[in-house]
């Protein structure tokens, strides 16, 4: 049998005596002991890429976010408050902007956007925008039946930038020389004045044609009277030319209430964009489709209608209107 050592288990004299660290030394592990992301092994370094490129993507996107917002509460409009207001606007626009233009319509009409907003702020904007609702509704009016009869408008109504262009150019002359102040002061009421007749023409023709073209019973030529069927170049109807009138009234009320106008000049503006639609009717049915003038389409016809509108308007401001207040 194994005997029981009497010897003690442990030997008091092979005891080192106990040492606490000095806290005020460097330890040996504070250059080990920094925080790198090298240091958390190669399973954790790319987290905190992530987690870092996210930080700053959020600053970063916090700071365009306020810098638009910024540019939006302009009280005075800037190129760079038009375009981020455009921006927004047709994001948030997209799913109506879609039912009544083409892509590049889209394109075109974002200039437009930005040009006007440049130029007359959100009044401006508005009065387009408005515009382009009422006349995009009139195009859908009874489409079907306009398509089965041949004369509906390409596309679904879809317009493209030719439209846009030859719709606005008017307007577009109107707010370019409003932003650079040609003529000074004296001449911005007048091409404010200009710009709003300019709409409430074309917001005019497009209106009475498409209505004249669902609803009329019988069309007219402009210049003979004599009954065409509808669509034809030139031709009007009872029916149509009311709608234009009241869709001209409409619009010229908008830019009254927005401010654009007073309302002496919203009533030049209509009786301004009635005699701008029937000079384009004339034209329609003198030359247009005719030998010799294949050049004259429909878009060269716009913009003939609308620079009519808005120089009817000024100068039946400058020498109507003007010694009347007198």
């Amino acid at each position: 049998m194994a005997s029981i050592s009497s010897t003690p288990l442990l030997n008091s004299t092979s005891l080192s005596p106990l040492r606490f660290p000095n806290f005020s030394s460097p330890s040996p592990f504070a250059g080990s002991c920094r925080f790198s992301h090298r240091n958390l092994g190669p399973s954790l370094s790319p987290a905190v890429n992530r987690s870092g490129g996210a930080i700053m993507a959020a600053a970063s996107m916090q700071g365009v976010v306020t810098e638009a917002m910024s540019l939006i509460q302009t009280a005075s409009p800037t190129w760079k408050s038009a375009v981020a207001n455009n921006v927004l606007i047709f994001v948030l626009g997209s799913p109506l902007l879609v039912t009544g233009l083409s892509a590049s319509g889209i394109a075109a009409a974002f200039l437009l956007g930005t040009l006007t907003w440049r130029a007359y702020g959100s009044a401006g904007f508005l009065l387009v925008a408005a515009y382009f609702v009422l006349g995009t509704a009139a195009t859908k009016v009874k489409m079907s039946e306009k398509e089965a009869q041949g004369v509906a408008e390409k596309k679904k109504g879809r317009r493209g930038p030719r439209s846009v262009i030859g719709s606005s150019a008017a307007g577009c002359v109107c707010a370019i020389l409003s932003i650079y102040q040609v003529g000074g002061s004296a001449f911005s009421q007048l091409f404010r004045l200009g710009f709003v007749s300019s709409f409430c023409t074309k917001v005019s023709d497009t209106v009475s044609s498409e209505i004249g073209k669902a609803f009329g019973k019988t069309t007219y030529l402009a210049t003979s009277f004599k009954i065409v069927p509808r669509g034809t170049e030139g031709a009007m109807s009872v029916e149509g030319t009311l709608a234009g009138l009241l869709a001209s009234f409409f619009l010229a009320s908008v830019g009254c209430f927005l401010g654009q106008i007073t309302p002496p000049e919203a009533a030049v503006c209509v009786l301004a964009s009635q005699i701008a639609n029937l000079g384009e009717s004339i034209i329609g049915a003198s030359f247009q489709d005719k030998e010799g003038f294949k050049w004259l389409n429909n878009d060269v016809v716009n913009v003939i209608n609308i620079s009519l509108g808005s120089i009817v308007a000024i100068l039946m401001q400058q020498f109507i209107l003007q010694n009347w207040v007198k």
